[in-house]
């Protein structure tokens, strides 16, 4: 799953200034800057749904549970040794929403994981899309978003009956219940980066979920945790999932309009369904091909019919 870690506009710092140029060359200029940051958003989106796959490969030794455990350990220490955040001057409300987010963290992880080892990658990511789909059309406050969640539910339909053989119903709801929670994380994600600076709140936000899922995985998988080869591979799926996509979106959001980068973000079932035939061997028929193309459509035609006051920032993940 994407970790989704957004950095809301009011957090990200601004490029230095330049001196100034001829409009043409400030025009050939922000185009450039523009095309690399959606190139720095698809690597992002890539990273972190090869991640997610690599992490499935390792479920028959590690499970689920272990592999959340590795990957937001992983994750919150490397994010804590660079953020360095500090602890004081914070109030109980600030602390309040870091627990929270962290909790979100921990069980939106949980979640999908438990999903992805019931029901292919592709179909589970645009299961989970439905979440910030679903914050977007009612933030936007417009008829016409509606019937972008319309077309979403015809795809949703379609990927029903498109896979209806091997879309167990305990993966589809576990992977409903994970867009749920990542529409909550962006609720919560935007709340802490108003009150922490930089990504600190984030950063403790990872050291709470690490805390709340290092026990269950270490009673799920037992010493298999402490297997050199595990470690490094969950050490992978970390950087791979979380701080790589996290570094490629904080410098993409300082170059690219956020509702660009949203709908960018709506390309992640897509790029699930590929991370999921090629590292998982999992491929889709031509109705559940159709069915995520619906699904992506209604995302980006959300985003763009009205800009909401939180955006998504990953499909993935990852979002993730």
């Amino acid at each position: 799953m994407t970790l989704v870690l957004l950095a809301p506009e009011a957090s990200v710092a601004p490029e230095t200034p330049t001196a100034p140029s001829s409009p043409a060359a400030n025009r050939r200029g922000g185009r450039r800057r523009e095309l690399g940051a959606v190139g720095l958003v698809l690597a992002g989106a890539v990273s972190v749904q090869f991640g997610t796959g690599m992490a499935t490969l390792l479920f028959p030794r590690a499970g689920a549970a272990g592999m959340v455990a590795l990957r937001l350990t992983v994750a919150a220490l490397l994010m804590l040794a660079i953020c360095r955040p500090r602890l004081r001057g914070y109030s109980r409300s600030d602390w309040a929403a870091v627990v929270a987010l962290g909790l979100v963290f921990a069980v939106m992880n949980s979640v999908f994981y438990q999903a992805i080892a019931r029901i292919p990658l592709g179909p589970a990511v645009t299961l989970e899309v439905l979440g910030p789909l679903t914050l977007s059309v009612v933030l936007a406050r417009r008829a016409t978003a509606w019937l972008w969640a319309l077309l979403a539910l015809a795809g949703v339909a379609l990927l029903g009956a498109g896979g209806v053989d091997r879309l167990r119903p305990a993966g589809v709801l576990l992977a409903l219940t994970a867009g749920a929670l990542w529409a909550a994380y962006i609720l919560l994600s935007a709340t802490v980066g108003r009150r922490f600076r930089r990504a600190d709140g984030i950063a403790l936000a990872l050291g709470v979920a690490m805390v709340i899922t290092l026990p269950v995985g270490v009673l799920s998988a037992g010493a298999v945790l402490l297997d050199p080869v595990i470690l490094a591979l969950g050490a992978a799926v970390a950087v791979l999932s979380s701080v790589l996509p996290y570094t490629l979106e904080l410098f993409a959001l300082r170059r690219l309009p956020s509702s660009t980068f949203a709908v960018m973000a709506s390309l992640g079932p897509a790029i699930a369904c590929l991370a999921g035939f090629i590292v998982l061997g999992q491929s889709l028929n031509t109705v559940e091909i159709l069915a995520v193309v619906l699904v992506i459509a209604a995302s980006a035609g959300a985003v763009r019919s009205g800009t909401p006051r939180v955006e998504p920032s990953d499909g993935n993940g990852n979002r993730r």
